[in-house]
């Protein structure tokens, strides 16, 4: 159950509880607990936080989109050409 005043925009600290844990939520805080050293606090909020710190995944390669230059680009089409050509054999009718 979490009790707060609606977001406002100001920083002030919640406190909430969680319970009915999964376990690998509970073996993930704990791992990270023993391994960094910090308290069970400090490692949930570590791991809440995680995900936010990292740039959002998507399926559209986005990242890749305009990344060759010009002569990069000019290099690929050029391998590309012959593949680029209709032989009229190939369409020709076997018999």
């Amino acid at each position: 159950m979490v009790r707060c005043a609606p977001y406002s925009g100001h920083s002030e600290f919640m406190t909430i509880s969680l319970r009915n844990l999964p376990k690998e939520v509970e073996k993930a805080i704990l791992e990270t607990s023993h391994r960094e050293g910090i308290s069970l606090n400090k490692a949930a909020i570590r791991l809440l936080e995680a995900p936010l710190h990292k740039p959002a995944t998507n399926s559209d390669f986005e990242e890749f989109r305009g990344t060759w230059s010009s002569a990069e680009a000019d290099a690929f089409d050029a391998a590309l050409a012959e593949m680029r050509q209709v032989d009229p054999a190939d369409w020709e009718s076997a018999g």
